[in-house]
């Protein structure tokens, strides 16, 4: 199959790239950056919103993998307009340029951050969905969501794909945008299209202090400067770390799935290891692994984090047979050791 990867010079996408050519596609990159000097294989430098690259890049192509994104939370709300730009016009300009050249499959680099916070039960009210958490909470320590209708704690739980989605900053909401265009565009065409809703992705070939992973950079920069990890909150926030090889495996398979698929399908699946951490049980893990100093739990909080979103990827592996193999305690301590990108 020959495949084209949008960011393919990025920290997910050259591990795509590399997947997908150990098993044999004929791989095409598309990216802003070029390529490095040992790289052989087709190249287009270009933006994924300028039409003309991109479908000079589609000549041939089979399937495309779209890992091409502006990600991170941004600094304000100014941000918002470049975000939507690059994400959901970009989604826009490359399904377009899709459908007037005949390729009919998508595998989209989705995210767990449409999701907003994770699945919480309440004892008394079952499955509910706590709002935002109040400054004033933060401030207080009072980190963990409570009921909505009673107050009382709750249970945070893996999160399924039927979940209501809820992006609560404008990068997540982008996300989510990408997953419309996807479908609107499979339906109107006649396309198959899969979205991998990736969680936290770490790994090697991880840009310093990049946003995928977010602390998980922050925290190894910090051991590499000699300094201790600063863990915010009470360090106790559940999230999901999958390793990038595994990501990139998922969507090798994805893409070699989509011929099963009926016309006009458009799918999402939690793409995270099943295998939930705490921020602080990973800041040990790293500084472990380094050699120290030991992490710092400091209070602090970001306004709009979420508490707990994990995921359940039991539908991946269902369906497409896909399973994280890297262990958390082995990524990490390969992770540690990695030289920042």
């Amino acid at each position: 199959m020959r495949v084209l990867v949008t960011g393919g010079a990025g920290f997910i996408g050259s591990a795509v790239v590399d997947t997908l050519s150990a098993r044999g596609h004929e791989v095409v990159a598309l990216d802003v950056r070029p390529p490095g000097p040992d790289e052989r294989r087709p190249w287009t430098v270009a933006d994924v919103r300028d039409r003309a690259a991109v479908e000079s890049a589609l000549t041939g192509v089979d399937a495309v993998c779209h890992q091409a994104a502006k990600v991170g939370l941004g600094k304000d709300f100014a941000d918002a307009p470049d975000y939507v730009s690059r994400n959901d016009l970009g989604t826009a300009e490359l399904l377009a340029a899709m459908a007037a050249a005949g390729v009919r499959d998508l595998v989209l680099a989705g995210s767990m951050v449409v999701y907003g916070e994770g699945r919480y039960v309440c004892g008394r009210h079952g499955v509910v969905r706590p709002g935002p958490r109040a400054e004033a909470d933060l401030r207080a320590g009072r980190f963990e969501p409570v009921c909505p209708r009673c107050g009382a704690a709750l249970d945070p739980g893996l999160v399924t794909e039927d979940a209501p989605t809820d992006p609560r900053n404008v990068y997540a909401t982008t996300k989510l945008a990408q997953e419309h265009l996807a479908s609107a565009w499979a339906r109107a065409t006649g396309g198959r299209a899969v979205s991998l809703r990736y969680h936290n992705v770490y790994g090697p070939g991880m840009p310093r202090d990049t946003p995928y992973a977010g602390v998980a950079s922050f925290f190894r920069s910090a051991l590499a400067r000699g300094e201790a990890p600063r863990v915010f909150e009470d360090g106790r926030q559940r999230r999901d770390f999958v390793h990038v090889r595994d990501v990139a495996a998922a969507n090798a398979l994805a893409l070699e799935a989509l011929c099963d698929r009926p016309a006009g399908a458009c799918s999402a699946y939690n793409t995270g290891s099943g295998d939930p951490r705490t921020v602080g049980e990973m800041a040990h893990a790293l500084a472990a692994a380094h050699g120290g100093p030991a992490p710092v739990v400091t209070g602090e909080y970001r306004l709009g984090d979420v508490r707990h979103i994990t995921a359940d990827p039991s539908l991946l592996k269902a369906e497409l047979g896909w399973h994280a193999e890297i262990e958390f305690e082995a990524g990490m301590r390969e992770f540690a050791k990695a030289e920042p990108e």
